[in-house]
């Protein structure tokens, strides 16, 4: 058990009355929550609060250990402002999560320029179509596409994720071009797994373009889904059949005539991305020199 995280997941339980109100603050899952309570508990071998179905109280001790925890947690804050001020300069492991298809497209060539800039920062990247637990992963900083649940978590809006309908020139040849969006019913359509849940999950039956006249959804069938973005892109250039595709991505593709853009007159739907990170990590040089390089790259 980390027990400094479970005493500042405890003081956020007082304070907020509640453990969905702490999991909100937190960015953590409410099961997460009551499990660090828990875990809390189970080491001081008491209980901290009074629970019933309507309400929850602290009990005696309770109350004397969240006064105790302020204490700690005020030491521990210290301690890290003074660290701060004897290091200037950015340092340390600073723990990044990202979406796949952006990470290896633009992240990790853009972090070269990171580290040669900062070299005392070490790099810890995971790059997953999850939303990870923020702060039970122990991330600084992640790049999230999509809606963003409310919690006390910093979003800064970086540029829309962006798509394009494409496929390559043999197989144009061999099963004609779609003049309009209704002509992709009798295409072979390739489409992207996005996990359950997913708001984009709809896309590997029907695909939505909006034209001059407005929006137009088309029912698509093809003889692959999968879910990874280079997978697809690779069966693409193969000529197995039209993608839709992220613009990052494909580029170098269309510039090199592996990939024929279709369609253009229309727009395809696109998704909002953020950045996102602790109030609490940005006074960290090396968080908030890492935030002040991504939003330059990629802010609006």
């Amino acid at each position: 058990m980390d027990l400094f995280l479970a005493m500042t997941v405890y003081v956020k339980v007082v304070e907020t009355g509640s453990m969905t109100s702490a999991a909100r603050e937190t960015g953590m899952s409410t099961t997460m929550v009551g499990n660090h309570l828990r875990a809390l508990e189970q080491r001081l071998g008491v209980s901290l609060l009074k629970r019933s179905t309507r309400r929850q109280s602290l009990t005696e001790f309770g109350s004397a250990y969240y006064q105790r925890c302020l204490e700690v947690l005020g030491l521990v804050t210290d301690s890290e402002r003074l660290a701060e001020q004897v290091q200037g300069e950015p340092q340390g492991t600073l723990r990044i999560t990202a979406p796949p298809a952006f990470g290896a497209e633009c992240l990790a060539p853009a972090l070269s320029g990171f580290v040669q800039r900062y070299p005392g920062v070490k790099l810890d990247v995971v790059l997953t179509n999850l939303v990870l637990d923020f702060i039970d992963g122990g991330f600084d900083v992640a790049i999230r596409l999509g809606a963003l649940e409310s919690s006390a978590l910093i979003a800064r809006p970086l540029q829309d994720y962006t798509l394009t309908l494409c496929a390559s020139p043999e197989y144009l040849e061999r099963c004609g071009t779609p003049i309009n969006p209704e002509d992709l019913q009798h295409h072979q359509c390739l489409a992207f797994a996005y996990p359950a849940g997913d708001d984009w999950s709809s896309t590997a039956k029907q695909w939505v373009l909006k034209g001059e006249e407005g929006e137009v959804v088309v029912p698509v069938s093809g003889p692959m889904t999968v879910n990874s973005t280079p997978a697809l892109r690779q069966a693409a250039i193969a000529g197995m059949g039209v993608v839709m595709m992220p613009d990052m991505l494909i580029s170098r593709d269309l510039r090199e005539g592996k990939l024929v853009a279709l369609l253009q007159d229309y727009q395809l739907a696109r998704r909002a991305m953020h950045l996102v990170y602790g109030q609490d990590r940005y006074r960290l040089p090396k968080v908030r020199s890492f935030v002040d390089y991504a939003m330059g790259l990629w802010g609006k």
